[in-house]
């Protein structure tokens, strides 16, 4: 590089979540510090003090081979999975794998339950059914049925907990584990190994061929012969979730899907005034299968984003979600069998859409006329809510636009990788806190009863049913009265 001139910035993608700690102690150790990287940080943007043109931002480690595949970033570091993932739907696409940086090794596994029917890789071309198989991986799983020959299957994808739905809702399933120890742990055995992989530095290919990225790969790759490693010993923290009852195939139970996440607390209120006492369902460590006061019950708790098509495919009856993932749902399938049957009242946020504070505009058809006056590009959305984003942007006649999906933390993409984000938020202070404002709010959101139409009609089990719909509907009147 010729003396005097400045280097270009080099953007770096960092994961947050499970590769962090370790992924901080490298940086630190090979002179890329990052000292706001770290789980407590409240801030996306990072700055190395020793490396003045690198500059870097925190994203769900799942984002990230997908930033830097369309360019947003230089660099960045995630694990193989989900490198192999991207690289499986779009084989094409503009990502160079740098560097195995050899943390958070593991495998990604196709299996099944223990206590299914199903014993060994070979049984699986015999079978004359369709295979159902659950996954965070649809692109590889797709790939694997396919070089196994399968004659028919169908794969669920799903946001998490891929490890709770076999034996009744799925035939297979295929997840990342660190080791067998791990999948017998979650009560499940291990058909074939698709992948061993770990963490892995990635590159976008016209930054590798035309920016100065080699210092910042040097760093990195003197860490391979470094005599101690901290961060290989910073194992990233166990799944908190177990199976501890097992399966129930009884045809006549209700089966009733719950939510993980920051819905477990309130759900878990609520379902006790409705007189339902789960086991398992609290603390710090969540069962999956928590146990029931009622014996003509099975419960699963998945995510809530999963649920409406859950409900759709007929693996369970019931399920606790939000309005938000419903109409998600329906607006992209509306013939959808899936339907609300009340209102639980707690759980509200605001589903809205949002800019940088920067941008002189107040509501959504200043912000339109804003981004249309002088655009060559189409605007680009970030979004977890996928469907609705784009009923919303056209019934708000939004011209030209590119939706950007992401698994969370949506607010990091403002205003540098995304011009407008439709996200959720109870009250705000979080956008605010990044400098982003809201110019619209699309609905209020709060935990919804749903089912399956054809359940509630035809089942066998329609009585019970209706009589759990009952128990909840009358805990939903008590909520609103105590508001009132």
């Amino acid at each position: 590089m010729p003396t005097g001139r400045k280097p270009d910035c080099v953007k770096l993608a960092l994961p947050k979540g499970r590769l962090l700690p370790a992924t901080a102690c490298l940086l630190g150790d090979t002179g890329l510090e990052f000292k706001e990287y770290t789980e407590a940080t409240r801030t996306y943007r990072l700055r190395s003090a020793g490396t003045p043109h690198v500059s870097a931002k925190m994203f769900q480690e799942k984002d990230i081979p997908i930033q830097v595949a369309v360019g947003n970033y230089d660099l960045g570091i995630c694990g193989l999975d989900w490198i192999e993932e991207l690289l499986a739907k779009y084989p094409a696409s503009a990502l160079v794998k740098v560097l195995d940086l050899e943390y958070n090794k593991g495998k990604l596994y196709l299996a099944t339950s223990q206590h299914g029917a199903i014993s060994s890789l070979e049984e699986l071309p015999a079978r004359h059914g369709s295979w159902r198989i659950v996954t965070e991986y649809p692109g590889l799983a797709e790939t694997s049925a396919l070089s196994l020959r399968l004659r028919r299957f169908r794969i669920f994808p799903v946001w998490g907990a891929t490890e709770v739905y076999p034996p009744e809702n799925a035939d297979l399933v295929l997840l990342w584990a660190r080791d067998e120890s791990d999948m017998r742990a979650q009560r499940l055995v291990s058909l074939t190994t698709l992948l061993c992989g770990s963490a892995f530095l990635i590159a976008n290919q016209e930054s590798w061929q035309t920016k100065d990225v080699g210092r910042i790969i040097g760093q990195l790759s003197r860490s391979i012969g470094m005599a101690v490693k901290p961060w290989l010993q910073l194992e990233p923290k166990p799944a908190r979730s177990i199976k501890r009852f097992y399966p129930d195939f009884g045809k006549e139970k209700v089966w009733l899907a719950i939510p993980d996440g920051h819905q477990q607390v309130p759900a878990a209120d609520f379902l006790n005034k409705a007189g339902l006492q789960v086991q398992g369902y609290s603390g710090g460590r969540l069962n999956r299968r928590p146990a029931l006061n009622l014996d003509w019950v099975n419960i699963k708790v998945i995510r809530p984003q999963d649920m409406p098509l859950q409900v759709a495919n007929g693996n369970f009856d019931l399920a606790i979600t939000g309005k938000d993932w419903l109409l998600d749902h329906l607006y992209r399938f509306p013939t959808s069998p899936v339907t609300e049957l009340a209102d639980l009242g707690f759980g509200e946020v605001r589903v809205v859409a949002v800019v940088s504070r920067d941008l002189p505009v107040a509501d959504i058809d200043g912000f339109r006329g804003l981004m249309h006056a002088d655009r060559s590009s189409p605007l680009r959305v970030a979004t977890e809510y996928v469907n609705i984003a784009d009923k919303y942007l056209h019934d708000n006649h939004v011209g030209r636009y590119r939706l950007i999906p992401t698994w969370g933390a949506t607010e990091a993409l403002l205003p540098e990788d995304a011009d407008l984000l439709i996200d959720n938020t109870q009250t705000g202070r979080t956008l605010a806190k990044h400098n982003l404002k809201i110019v619209d709010t699309l609905f209020e959101s709060t935990a919804r009863l749903i089912g399956n139409k054809n359940r509630l009609g035809a089942s066998t089990k329609r009585k019970r049913i209706a009589s759990l719909v009952r128990m909840f509907r009358q805990a939903a009147e008590g909520n609103n009265n105590e508001e009132n």
